[in-house]
């Protein structure tokens, strides 16, 4: 008998989450009498459908209205918490055998999916945020099985969560220290130049390396790399929140999980609350409760981050914007994306809330042999979503192989 499963807490932080829910929805009533007086300042965006409401806001009973505002409200809530419970109470645990292990150091793995010896290797490198398994969430929704199945050699590397020998790790620690060492045994393993394939900040740790011998092809995956680009508005979000974040990871010697998550939830503060709402509405046993369920309990199983790495993610990319101003380094070498001669491929999900698109988007005008995709995809979307076999899964295996296999044949 497996040991059972511990329970559910998320979705985390769940006081968070509950405290901008409630707050969004019972702003509703504070906001009636100026909306029923016309007072109340609209978006722009909302300013026609607000003209349409004054009319029968002004004719409406208040104290009725005020009523079937509060009920409408406490529907919202309890639909909200029921989601909650059925999340925590669900089935699902995810039990996919883990293949076999190539390489390790420390918390770090480089694990190999097989497939045909002659298929074209690639290595796929994550955010070091979240876990990994976002690239192999199950059976029926792992990027990495997808790529074997269709006649490739995926591996992925999985940074693990910061351990003792991680504990000071700066970004220079984890690219030449644990990526670069893993590039080399997976070139070693495959016999061949291989394709280097990054997600998130995944793509931005790899392109230090992009332009090594053993990489045949690159493609980067939502990520980041402009952060004051369009206008910079995350930039603003992330500054407002760092002073706080820094403090804590002072005092903590790490930025904790929950308050990275935190950071994201900013971003749509009532994102939970809908995706909570609308699952209660599920059948436990559907394959769409259990898709679900998969997909928050990775989210809820994010890792912290070093020290150095929370302070140079939030003051030298997202503060001094060095990547986008050709300023970062690593290993003592500035990091130029006109330097990697490959060919590349940026994949910029057009719905992606949590790279900004003109962020992503800045590779392409940097890398001289690019190819730009823009597909109707979410940031998590692309590597989870009912739809991402179809609208990217399929082409971006053809062109792995295609484009890593003729850079190979040039090299040694």
């Amino acid at each position: 008998m497996p040991d059972p499963a511990p329970p559910r807490t998320g979705p985390r932080p769940l006081q968070l989450h509950l405290a901008m829910a409630l707050g969004g929805w019972l702003s509703s009533l504070a906001a009636l009498p100026p909306a029923r007086s016309g007072s109340l300042r609209w978006k722009h965006a909302a300013e026609a459908e607000a003209a349409a409401l004054r009319q029968p806001l002004a004719r409406a009973d208040p104290e009725a209205l005020a009523r079937a505002l509060g009920a409408h409200a406490a529907r919202r809530i309890g639909l909200f918490l029921d989601g909650i419970e059925g999340y925590r109470a669900h089935p699902y645990r995810r039990r996919l055998a883990a293949p076999p292990v190539l390489w390790q150091a420390g918390s770090t793995r480089v694990l190999a999916f097989g497939g045909e010896p002659a298929g074209t290797p690639v290595l796929l490198v994550p955010s070091l945020i979240n876990r990994a398994y976002i690239l192999d969430l199950t059976a029926r929704r792992s990027f990495a099985r997808y790529l074997r199945e269709r006649g490739l050699r995926p591996y992925l590397l999985d940074w693990g969560a910061p351990g003792t020998d991680e504990r000071a790790f700066t970004l220079d620690d984890y690219i030449t220290g644990r990526l670069a060492p893993a590039l080399e045994a997976v070139h070693r393993d495959a016999g061949r130049p291989l394709a280097l394939a990054g997600y998130c900040m995944g793509g931005t740790m790899a392109l230090p390396l992009a332009a090594r011998p053993e990489v045949a092809a690159l493609v980067l995956l939502a990520t980041p790399w402009d952060f004051h680009a369009d206008g910079g508005h995350q930039a603003r979000l992330v500054a407002a929140c760092a002073p706080g974040l820094l403090a804590l990871t002072e005092a903590a010697g790490e930025l904790p999980a929950d308050a990275l998550q935190a950071m994201f939830a900013g971003l749509d503060p009532l994102l939970a609350a809908r995706k909570f709402s609308a699952f209660a509405a599920l059948a436990t046993a559907s394959a769409a409760a259990r898709n679900f369920v998969a997909l928050e309990d990775w989210l809820n199983d994010a890792v912290p981050l070093t020290a150095p790495v929370a302070e140079a993610c939030l003051e030298d990319w997202y503060g001094a914007n060095a990547p986008g101003r050709g300023l970062w380094r690593v290993g003592g070498e500035a990091v130029r994306p006109e330097r990697v001669t490959t060919p590349a491929l940026n994949v910029v999900p057009a719905r992606d809330r949590i790279v900004p698109p003109a962020s992503a988007a800045a590779l392409s005008a940097a890398l001289p042999a690019v190819e730009t995709w823009r597909p109707p995809l979410g940031h998590i979307g692309m590597m989870a979503s009912p739809r991402a076999k179809r609208l990217l899964w399929r082409r971006l295996a053809g062109w792995i192989a295609a484009h890593a296999d003729a850079s190979a044949r040039g090299s040694p």
